[in-house]
């Protein structure tokens, strides 16, 4: 794959990590490296938690797996509590370019909290009591969870100012305000006698993509919602 089309790719695969409901956060404007919010899988002493992954692409990206770790501290077997790398046979031995961003953020990960390799640890204490003694295991989740990855604790860690609205309170208050507004504009269009009940989407919704040369991209998007 040339330099041009592996460009592409990585802009392809970022913006739709940017158009999905993901929380992400470009590092100075960089498109190959980020940070993205991360909940932990429903159904699983992960559930309740939220926690923030560095995300690195290299510059051969799709061909060489990205960079991903967890940010603040999570108890899982396959996972370093110090550094937070992840220990995944799919973003690193086995690889594929048929993956992509959203696959190892909607699918490879939660699997991974799902269901633990703890023949493979990364965390050997983590890998013992999954294996050995469920119940202090689920305990232990559950104690770094209040200790390093509640709502409030990644709140004042990791936002400031206007980024303090991306916790899930907030979120279901903008969907709330958007359908809102949405029935006000339509009767509104309807008292003027031009109903367009169409919703096009706000600017806010890729404020964070800065880069001019994928203006062409936002706006196909944009009409994909028209």
């Amino acid at each position: 794959m040339s330099s041009g089309n592996t460009k592409r790719r990585i802009e392809t695969d970022v913006m739709k990590l940017l158009m999905s409901d993901h929380d992400v956060r470009l590092v100075n404007d960089n498109m190959q490296e980020f940070y993205v919010k991360f909940h932990g899988p429903k159904d699983t002493p992960y559930e309740g938690g939220v926690w923030r992954l560095h995300v690195e692409l290299p510059d051969n990206y799709p061909y060489k797996s990205p960079s991903i770790g967890f940010v603040n501290k999570i108890f899982h077997p396959n996972i370093d509590i110090a550094s937070g790398s992840i220990c995944l046979d799919v973003i690193n031995s086995t690889w594929s370019p048929l993956y992509d961003l959203l696959n190892i953020i909607e699918w490879m990960i939660p699997g991974l909290l799902k269901e633990p390799n703890g023949s493979d640890p990364l965390n050997n204490e983590a890998a013992g009591l999954q294996l050995h003694d469920k119940k202090i295991y689920e305990e232990k989740i559950k104690e770094y969870i209040d200790k390093y990855a509640t709502l409030a604790k990644y709140k004042a860690r990791f936002c400031t100012g206007s980024d303090s609205d991306d916790d899930e309170e907030d979120r279901e208050g903008v969907d709330d305000s958007a359908e809102e507004e949405k029935e006000s504009a339509t009767v509104l269009a309807q008292h003027n006698g031009n109903v367009d009940s169409r919703y096009e989407a706000s600017d806010d919704e890729i404020s964070d993509v800065h880069s001019d040369e994928l203006s062409d991209i936002a706006v196909s998007s944009d009409e994909e919602f028209e």
